[in-house]
């Protein structure tokens, strides 16, 4: 008989083909999929390329989503974009998503069900991780590592210890995911899960939609986690029925299992939270943080781009105008998010709001395009990351909310709560 297992481990054991692992264990296994992008994959095609190998290990288990420099912003990021596309043509690579059928890597894999419930996803994007929302094992890898998958579909992994974070209760008015994901990384610090797999639990995380789930796992590598996983439940199913291009596996933590921390949170006692420069792990309550003026508000990115997070941006500004003094950009993550957006009218919103609503992009979130702050500017956005230049002049100042409090602020011209208007 195994001893008992957390969820990670378990999944990590199936691809390895072992009845049981234990965290610090050098494993070798198989993967599900291989994820780069226009910043990664370049480098990633560089390395498969001194293999020596001609084919990649299965072009149906691989995908390419140029969504960082892309609309491309000049000709470096044009000669990028091009590696990758020449590379997907020749080796008929299925899932290359381009220019108009494309959208935010970790909002349209899910979207497009290439990733679901069971899979061990590497990516040359730390943002991997936001797919252990679904069930799945998904982390962030170096393109070296993307590249080695590509050609042989293994990739080795040190099992790592999980902590627990259990979530019960109810989130307050205008507190989301993104609060809660924030006041853990608060909490804990930025590396306080370093290498290690962050597991989210209790009736609180129950409650969420996906659209939230995916929120609270994109954030587990701000906290240093090496993934971020949630069971599935009928949530999940409900969400990967006749989506998933692949049978589903779940897995669960068996009662008794061993977690290096578990944490007991009270949703209620959570409020809306800012985090300030230049640390995810700067946290405030947006409460008291009403003296930060603003000069741009980025409602998007893989954190907070989808239709969710779009409609709650449309109830705080519907009937308001952004401040004079406030650039406001509005970036949904998919074109799928985007036409929905626009059928419910909530393009109609923002345009009143004097918006500039974007294709969709990653842009501003990495100082790429659609954005770029000047030295002395501050930017409240619904992205994940806040270090020093990361939207643009190491002088600029970046402030991480959710699109609630992001649209308030917009419209206050300074940090603001939906109540304050």
């Amino acid at each position: 008989m195994t001893r008992p297992m957390t969820i990670a481990e378990k999944l990590l054991a199936a691809h390895a083909d072992l009845d049981e692992v234990e965290p610090g264990q050098l494993i070798s296994c198989r993967l599900d999929l291989v994820l780069a992008n226009d910043v990664t994959a370049p480098i990633a095609i560089r390395e498969f390329r001194k293999t020596g190998i001609k084919q990649v290990w299965d072009p149906t288990r691989i995908a390419l989503v140029p969504d960082h420099y892309t609309p491309n912003k000049d000709i470096k990021s044009a000669e990028q974009a091009k590696v990758v596309r020449d590379f997907a043509r020749e080796q008929s690579i299925t899932h290359y998503y381009e220019i108009g059928c494309m959208g935010i890597e970790h909002a349209l894999l899910p979207e497009q069900g290439v990733v679901g419930p069971g899979d061990l996803i590497i990516g040359a994007d730390s943002h991997t991780c936001t797919y252990g929302a679904l069930g799945a094992f998904a982390t962030g890898v170096g393109s070296t590592d993307a590249a080695v998958g590509m050609a042989t579909g293994e990739a080795w992994f040190k099992v790592p210890a999980s902590i627990r974070f259990d979530v019960n209760g109810t989130l307050g008015e205008w507190v989301f995911a993104k609060d809660l994901i924030l006041h853990i990384i608060g909490m804990i610090g930025v590396d306080g899960a370093l290498y290690q797999a962050m597991e989210f639990a209790g009736d609180a995380i129950a409650a969420l939609g996906m659209d939230d789930r995916m929120t609270i796992s994109n954030m587990a590598i701000e906290a240093g986690g090496k993934a971020g996983i949630i069971a599935p439940d009928d949530v999940t199913r409900a969400y990967v029925a006749e989506r998933f291009e692949r049978e589903p596996v779940e897995y669960a933590s068996d009662p008794g299992a061993a977690y290096s921390a578990v944490y007991e949170i009270d949703a209620g006692s959570i409020v809306p939270t800012v985090a300030f420069p230049h640390l995810p792990s700067n946290t405030r309550p947006a409460a008291d943080s009403r003296d930060i003026r603003i000069d741009q508000v980025v409602v998007g990115s893989c954190t907070n781009g989808r239709i969710e997070d779009l409609r709650v941006t449309a109830k705080v500004l519907d009937g308001r105008k952004t401040h004079p003094d406030v650039r406001l950009i509005i970036i949904p993550a998919t074109q799928e998010i985007y036409r929905q957006a626009m059928a419910e009218g909530l393009f109609d919103i923002f345009l009143d709001a004097n918006a500039a609503i974007s294709t969709p992009t990653c842009g501003p979130c990495l100082g790429g395009h659609m954005g770029i702050l000047a030295a002395g500017e501050r930017a409240l956005a619904t992205t994940n990351r806040n270090f020093v230049g990361r939207m643009g002049d190491p002088r600029s100042e970046v402030y991480l909310s959710s699109p609630a409090v992001a649209a308030a602020s917009a419209v206050a011209g300074h940090i603001a709560l939906p109540d304050d208007l």
